[in-house]
C-alpha cells in the first residue's frame, strides 16, 4: 500500500498447480481496474491466467473487481462510482478461456440488480470495513441478496467489529439475511 506500483497485483503465494496440488478447495484474486495506472494491465493478464489455470483443474475461483484510481502517486483510491463498478464486474465475469468456476465476490451498491446484469455468474456480496450505521449495510445486503445470482454474504469485518461491539448479534442479523436466499 502506498507503494508507486500498489495496482500491479501480482500473485505471489499460490499458483493454480499449486492449489491443486496442495489440495485446496479454490483460489481468490483481487482485481482492481484503474484506467491512469498502466499496472492494471498486468494484473488483468495474472488474474486471467489464474482463471483459466484453476479452471483446467476444475477448481472454483473468486474474483473480487473493484474500480480504482491514482488520487496521486502512490496513493490508490477505490472509486465510489456505480457505473465503473458495473465495468469492473463485466470484466471480472469476462476473464481466462472459460467463466464456469468463477465466482465474483462484489460490493453491495444501491442498485445490485443493475451491477449484476452484466453477468449470470454466482456472486457473493462483500461487507467491506464496518460503517458507523449498521442497519445501511444490512439493508444493503438485504438489497442484494434479492438478485438471483447472489447466492451469499462475505461480510467479516462487518460482523467482527460493529459499532456496537455486539458480535453475535451482527452475526444472528447477517444469518437471517442469507438464509432468506
Amino acid at each position: 500500500m502506498g507503494a508507486s506500483w500498489e495496482l500491479d497485483d501480482r500473485m505471489t503465494a499460490y499458483d493454480a498447480e499449486s492449489i491443486a496440488e496442495f489440495g485446496l478447495d479454490g483460489g481468490k484474486v483481487l482485481l482492481r481496474i484503474a484506467d491512469d495506472d498502466a499496472g492494471t494491465a498486468s494484473t488483468l493478464e495474472a488474474c486471467a491466467h489464474a482463471v483459466s489455470g484453476l479452471a483446467r483443474h476444475g477448481l472454483p475461483i473468486m474474483v473480487e473487481p473493484l474500480p480504482y484510481h491514482l488520487a496521486a502517486p502512490g496513493s490508490a483510491k477505490l472509486l465510489d462510482d456505480d457505473d465503473a463498478l458495473l465495468r469492473a464486474v463485466a470484466v471480472g465475469a469476462g476473464l481466462g478461456n472459460t467463466s464456469a468456476h468463477i465466482w465474483l465476490k462484489v460490493p453491495a451498491t444501491k442498485d445490485p440488480a443493475r451491477m449484476l446484469a452484466t453477468t449470470t455468474l454466482p456472486a457473493l456480496i462483500l461487507g467491506g470495513a464496518p460503517g458507523p450505521d449498521p442497519d445501511v449495510e444490512f439493508a444493503a445486503w438485504e438489497r442484494a441478496m434479492q438478485v438471483p445470482n447472489v447466492r451469499g454474504l462475505v461480510v467479516g469485518r462487518a460482523l467482527l467489529f460493529p459499532p456496537d461491539r455486539d458480535v453475535a448479534a451482527a452475526i444472528d442479523r447477517a444469518a437471517r439475511i442469507a438464509r432468506t436466499r
